[in-house]
């Protein structure tokens, strides 16, 4: 079989804006329009939008591949498309091997049916066979949590046990290609997290997996490699944390907001030897300079150093550093120097920093720098996780091997 599972090649996409028909004689000519126009590959016509211009990738089998962008960039188009809902209008698209979609969980449940039966129903419609439901059957009501009430009408679920049956239905699907949009946010934290790893199994055991999120921790989890669309078009296409990065950076703007004060400038990131930097590994150590230009001598202010994880805003560090007194100012600019020395205690993944100066007296900011820096660490011997806690494992002294039979002495009961 081919190595390449899919492959996307110069494909695009329009949709039309506002199609509202007033009555039959506007509809009528509109859909022989339709069927008889010559221009379903050419220019755009009036109301029509590119959805999708010129987007080429390829996706090697068995990898898990991330799709990421602002709502409107395109990310469910590419989905649909490989799905066959829609037809590209230019390009070619082509799958190598079984794929299923996981769009909507629990499209096509019937509300007057039972659990137990739209379990095989949905089953059916994700391409599975009766006897492969009947043998992951358990399996399936186990993992969605609501066996008590399997046999009960759906139409009598929460929306939360709905999303969990229809989660748990299709991710036993088997497929060489699995299609995943939007959907790790069912249910309750605790089956939030079991989907998380379900996905992450799934990606384990080869599947090439297509992951469409704006959970970019989960996205950074299960994708090595991602693609980031901006307005239907190729922005990036690499290894996540960078896109991760350079998506924050978009869409916080760039540079970062001064508040009743000059901004912070000549921000430098460095490692223990004083090179430039932006990837660290844990422990490692860090100095962050920068200059911040003052209007007049400050004192009574603090400095908030603030670390965030770029996949998820979570803030893993907040502190509020003295800056001393300073009197004199460096002529003509007013420029004050500082340097922040810390350590890089954390696991892999994008993060970023933030800088405040604080006046306590009038508790006001002279200075508000939201993304003053950007860096990533990269590690692989946790399998998650925030903060880098150096643990150790020593071996006490030796094992003696168990006497034979004794395991089954023991599970018997036996002494």
């Amino acid at each position: 079989m081919s190595e390449v599972a899919l492959e996307f090649d110069g494909v695009w996409k329009k949709f039309k804006k506002g199609e509202v028909f007033d009555s039959l004689r506007d509809l009528i000519p509109a859909l022989a329009k339709g069927l008889f126009s010559r221009n379903n590959r050419g220019e755009l016509q009036k109301r029509e939008f590119w959805a999708l211009q010129d987007v080429s990738f390829q996706v090697p089998r068995g990898e898990a591949f991330g799709i990421i962008g602002a709502n409107g960039a395109g990310k469910s188009t590419i989905l649909k498309l490989l799905s066959k809902i829609l037809r590209p209008n230019r390009g070619r698209i082509t799958t190598h091997g079984r794929l299923s979609a996981l769009i909507e969980v629990g499209a096509g449940f019937h509300p007057d049916l039972t659990g137990r039966e739209n379990v095989y129903l949905n089953g059916a419609i994700l391409g599975m066979k009766r006897q492969e439901i009947t043998q992951k059957f358990d399996e399936i009501v186990e993992f969605s949590g609501i066996g008590d009430f399997i046999d009960t009408p759906v139409k009598r679920y929460s929306s939360g046990m709905y999303a969990r049956l229809g989660f748990s239905v299709a991710a036993h699907v088997d497929p060489e290609i699995l299609l995943v949009d939007e959907v790790l946010s069912v249910g309750d934290m605790q089956f939030q997290e079991k989907c998380l790893e379900r996905m992450l199994r799934i990606a384990r055991e080869g599947t090439t997996v297509i992951f469409v999120s704006h959970n970019l921790q989960a996205v950074q989890m299960l994708c090595a490699r991602a693609l980031l669309l901006r307005t239907g078009r190729i922005a990036t296409l690499g290894p996540t944390r960078d896109l991760i990065i350079q998506y924050v950076q978009t869409i916080q703007g760039g540079g970062g907001a001064s508040v009743s004060g000059g901004p912070i400038g000549d921000v430098r990131l460095q490692n223990e030897s004083g090179a430039i930097a932006d990837v660290f590994g844990p422990g490692d150590p860090a100095l962050l300079k920068f200059t911040v230009e003052v209007p007049a001598p400050i004192e009574e202010y603090l400095l908030a150093f603030i670390i965030q994880r770029l996949s998820d805003g979570q803030c893993l560090c907040d502190y509020n550093l003295p800056l001393g007194k300073v009197e004199r100012l460096p002529e003509p600019v007013g420029r004050v120097g500082f340097t922040v020395q810390f350590a890089v205690n954390l696991l892999r993944g994008a993060y970023g920093i933030l800088l405040n100066l604080y006046h306590c007296p009038t508790s006001s900011f002279l200075v508000h720098r939201q993304n003053a820096g950007f860096f990533s660490v990269n590690e692989t011997a946790s399998y998650g996780g925030i903060a880098h806690l150096s643990p150790t494992l020593e071996s006490q002294g030796s094992v003696s091997p168990a006497p034979e039979g004794s395991s089954a002495r023991a599970a018997d009961g036996g002494s």
